[in-house]
């Protein structure tokens, strides 16, 4: 796998796209079609993202009748999981699980870029330098390129909120006590046209989730610090540099701490995919069959990059705004505490054993999360990831507690500690 490192010109290409993506939506909503004649392009967006909001947090839209949107994604934790659980629960009767940890969805919305995988012109550079990892989409697996695409997978998947078909989601819609208000926005008889309800309603979710202020507040004591309005303390400022060392820690190639040339505060991801090898989680059911593998861009859920052996096993690289209120860590939710998670980015290497079990040869069965034949995509070449077993760790424990330390300051003001249930 080549090395996370980022060439100016394709973080400008990165940009452009999120731009691109900021916009459609609002091109997008046009095509709902029904707001009044009388109101402004600016008010139909604003009326539409009230709406997303009580859609949202509406527990109705789901086959229980108990789950929300919310209910994984709580406002309280960042939009993020309110527990320790490696995954959440839904179905019907609330006792089915997914098979991947919630994410936040607090900053990476409106800025997320679509999906693109760069390649290369000249064969000998691809030689030399081996693929970029690929960048963009919405979910661990980036498979979904507008918002509005993703918001049909929560509300028809049979783990989550679990409805049987668009025509259920539109049937709960037509008797939500905000119906007369979807009828005002997308038209009175928006509800004939099941299929262009459906439409409407993801855009209401869209619009919510890119307009609302409380997915991207930039109250933390970073962005203070980043506005020259708060002081770090000298454990937090350690952190900071221990943090960004190449050499070391090297977490800043991906998870991007220095503000953009307009000013604008970074986001604490590249949205670029690494495979990291995280260890195999016994808490997930889908796990107990032993020839399941979550592979992130080539499968399960995600089927057209199936074709490219080298994406197996990647993830996309997440935020780490406000992670250290999260009780739930990795895209199989296999730690549960940050320190823990953190222990294993730096010692994974060096201490396997704690991480992975004995192989039937005898050794460690390292990697084993991920079939035998993607192991190689693993990132083994990239800082702290290069070191040998009984080696030194990038880092002690004391400087893991000061890069938790300089984690904590990314918290909003907020945000809530996650439950550390599970």
């Amino acid at each position: 796998m080549a090395g996370r490192h980022f060439a100016l010109s394709k973080y400008r290409a990165v940009a452009t796209a999120a731009l691109l993506v900021m916009a459609a939506p609002a091109k997008a909503a046009t095509l709902a079609g029904a707001a009044t004649q009388s109101s402004s392009g600016a008010d139909r967006v604003s009326a539409m993202a009230a709406l997303g909001r009580k859609m949202f947090f509406d527990a109705s839209l789901s086959a229980s009748g108990r789950l929300a949107c919310a209910g994984c994604h709580s406002a309280e934790h960042a939009y993020g999981p309110p527990d320790g659980r490696a995954v959440q629960l839904g179905g019907p009767a609330l006792d089915r699980e997914g098979v991947r940890a919630v994410p936040s969805l607090r900053y990476v919305l409106n800025r997320t870029p679509v999906w693109s995988a760069s390649y290369a012109a000249s064969p000998a550079e691809r030689l030399v330098e081996g693929l970029e990892p690929p960048a963009g989409g919405y979910g661990w697996d980036g498979r979904f390129n507008l918002l509005r695409e993703q918001a049909s997978f929560p509300l028809l998947s049979p783990n989550e909120m679990a409805n049987a078909s668009p025509e259920d989601v539109v049937t709960k819609l037509r008797h939500a006590r905000y119906a007369g208000q979807f009828r005002r926005i997308f038209g009175a008889t928006i509800f004939s046209n099941p299929g262009r309800a459906f439409l409407s309603a993801r855009l209401a979710l869209e619009r919510f989730e890119l307009e609302d202020q409380s997915f991207h507040p930039y109250t933390s004591r970073y962005d203070g610090y980043l506005d020259g309005r708060e002081q770090l303390s000298a454990q937090e400022l350690r952190g900071l540099a221990l943090f960004s060392e190449p050499a070391r820690g090297n977490c800043a190639s991906c998870h991007l701490v220095t503000t953009g040339a307009d000013g604008s505060h970074p986001l604490l991801t590249d949205y670029q995919f690494e495979a990291l090898g995280v260890p195999r989680n016994p808490e997930l059911l889908a796990n107990a069959n032993p020839a399941y593998f979550d592979q992130g861009l080539c499968g399960p859920l995600r089927t057209d990059q199936m074709h490219m052996a080298a994406y197996c096993g990647m993830f996309k690289t997440p935020t780490l705004r406000n992670v250290a209120t999260r009780a739930v860590f990795f895209h199989n939710g296999s730690f549960h505490t940050l320190k823990s998670a953190l222990q294993f980015y730096v010692r994974r290497d060096t201490s396997p054993e704690l991480w992975y079990p004995p192989s039937n040869a005898g050794d460690i069965n390292k990697f084993d999360d991920l079939p035998p034949s993607a192991r190689a995509n693993v990132d083994v070449i990239d800082e702290p990831l290069t070191r040998a077993r009984g080696g030194e760790p990038a880092w002690s424990e004391e400087e893991i507690d000061a890069v938790i330390a300089f984690l904590q300051t990314l918290s909003d003001r907020d945000v809530l500690p996650a439950s550390s249930s599970n």
